[in-house]
């Protein structure tokens, strides 16, 4: 059996899935401090999510460029957004200010990669490993 993962696809999964915690979440659990529970703006959980979108991002973009495209432009634009979604970290009260571009910025980072990976004519190269 031969094992495949779409990294670039991963990616946009996490940073989608950042992104609806923190616009839905203080939306759908606004009473869930009053049993206690606080995770809203909960640093372990937000970084959490941070440290795993950036190695789901990195390891797609770097391992795109190394052996498929040699374009930065996929880097430079996950670098961007990921100043933005740490930005936010320290500005809770306009965070969604920073979250709008911050995902968009990285969802489309990983769709230029993708796209990229699959102009190389080494796509399925890619998605191994």
């Amino acid at each position: 059996m031969n094992f495949k993962i779409n990294w670039d696809g991963l990616g946009i999964f996490t940073s989608l899935a950042c992104a609806i915690h923190c616009a839905l979440l203080p939306l759908i659990a606004s009473s869930l401090p009053v049993l206690g529970i606080n995770i809203i703006h909960n640093s372990v959980f937000e970084w959490s999510m941070i440290l795993i979108a950036f190695v789901v991002g990195s390891y797609a973009l770097f391992h795109g460029y190394i052996r498929h495209h040699r374009s930065f432009l996929p880097l430079f634009v996950f670098t961007i957004g990921f100043i933005f979604l740490i930005t936010k970290q320290f500005f809770h009260s306009i965070e969604i200010v920073f979250l709008i571009p911050a995902v968009i910025l990285i969802v489309s980072a990983h769709y230029i990669n993708y796209r990229l990976c699959q102009k190389s004519k080494c796509s399925s190269a890619h998605h191994q490993h």
